[in-house]
C-alpha cells in the first residue's frame, strides 16, 4: 500500500539501510526465510547493511548470518563495523558525564540496561569499566517510564534521546546517544565509506528511532507493524515484520527499481 509515495523521486537506489528489530527480525528473533533470502539476493545487487539501535555483537551476528561485507550501523547510529574484520572502524562516544548521569538516574530508578563500550557490553553499574560509553539503553520498561525518562532528560541538549518498543518482549527501551548521533547521521556516514549519498539509500523501519533514517534516504518504506508516526512519512507501508513485510518490500518495492 502506497502512502506517500509522490514523495518519491526517481532517484537510482545504490544501497539499503535495513533497522533489525521489527523489521529484519520479529518477537522469535529469527530472521524468516523468505526475508534472509530476499536480503541475500539484494545484497548481490547492491550494499546492504542494518541499522539497529542493538549493541555490536548483534549486528555482526545477523550480518554474518546474512553474508553482508558492507560497513553495519550499531548503537543507533553510533557505531560503524567491519563485518569482516569484527571491529569498530568510527564510533561517537556519549561523554563521560553524560554517561554518568545516565547511568546514575537508571541506578536510582532500578532500571535494566546496557551500555557499549569500546571492549564490548556492560548490564550492570560494576560492569561499567569507566564513563566512555558509545550508547546506553534503558530496556524493559512500558511506555509511561519511557515518556517519563525522555522528559527527565529533555533539557539536556548534548544528549539524543529517543524511546523504541522492544519487539521480543512488548516492552520499551530508551536509547542515550551524543546530541545529533543517530540513523540518519550514521547512514550518512556509512554512505560517505562506501561512496552513496542517503538520496541514493533505501531505509526500511518500524519505530521511532528510525524517523530520521527514513526522513534522510531517498526511498523510506515502514513496516506494518510501524506506530502511525512512522507510517505517515514513509513512501510506502508493507505488512508486518509476522507476514514478511521486508521480503515484499524488497520484491515489490526496491528489486524493481534497481
Amino acid at each position: 500500500m502506497a502512502t506517500n509515495s509522490q514523495n518519491y523521486h526517481h532517484t537510482p537506489i545504490l544501497a539499503a539501510a535495513l533497522d533489525l528489530d521489527g523489521t529484519i527480525i520479529g518477537p522469535n528473533e529469527k530472521i524468516a526465510p523468505a526475508v534472509s533470502e530476499a536480503i541475500i539476493h539484494l545484497s548481490q545487487k547492491i550494499s546492504v547493511f542494518i541499522a539497529t539501535g542493538r549493541e555490536p555483537a548483534d549486528a555482526l551476528n545477523y550480518s554474518r548470518e546474512l553474508g553482508l561485507t558492507t560497513p553495519q550501523l550499531c548503537d543507533g547510529g553510533a557505531n560503524i563495523l567491519d563485518p569482516v574484520r569484527k571491529m569498530s572502524v568510527w564510533n561517537a562516544p556519549l561523554g563521560p558525564a553524560n554517561a554518568e548521569l545516565v547511568i546514575t538516574k537508571l541506578r536510582q530508578m532500578g532500571t535494566a540496561f546496557v551500555a557499549t563500550h569500546d571492549n564490548g557490553t556492560a548490564s550492570t553499574f560494576d560492569e561499567v569499566p569507566n564513563w566512555e560509553l558509545i550508547r546506553i539503553s534503558a530496556l524493559d520498561i512500558d511506555e509511561r517510564t519511557a515518556d517519563y525518562l525522555m522528559a527527565h532528560f529533555s533539557s539536556n541538549k548534548e544528549m539524543y534521546v529517543v524511546k523504541a518498543v522492544l519487539p521480543y518482549n512488548g516492552l520499551w527501551a530508551v536509547d542515550f546517544t551524543l546530541a545529533g548521533v543517530d540513523k540518519a547521521a550514521g547512514i550518512c556516514r556509512v554512505g560517505e565509506i562506501i561512496g552513496v549519498n542517503p538520496s541514493n539509500i533505501v531505509a526500511v523501519g518500524d519505530s521511532y528511532n528510525d524517523l530520521p533514517m527514513l526522513e534522510a534516504c531517498g526511498l523510506s518504506v515502514a513496516m506494518g507493524n510501524a506506530p502511525p508516526e512512522v507510517k505517515s512519512i514513509a513512501d510506502f507501508v508493507v505488512p508486518s515484520v509476522e507476514n514478511d513485510g521486508l521480503a515484499v518490500a524488497i520484491n515489490d518495492h526496491v528489486l524493481p527499481k534497481l
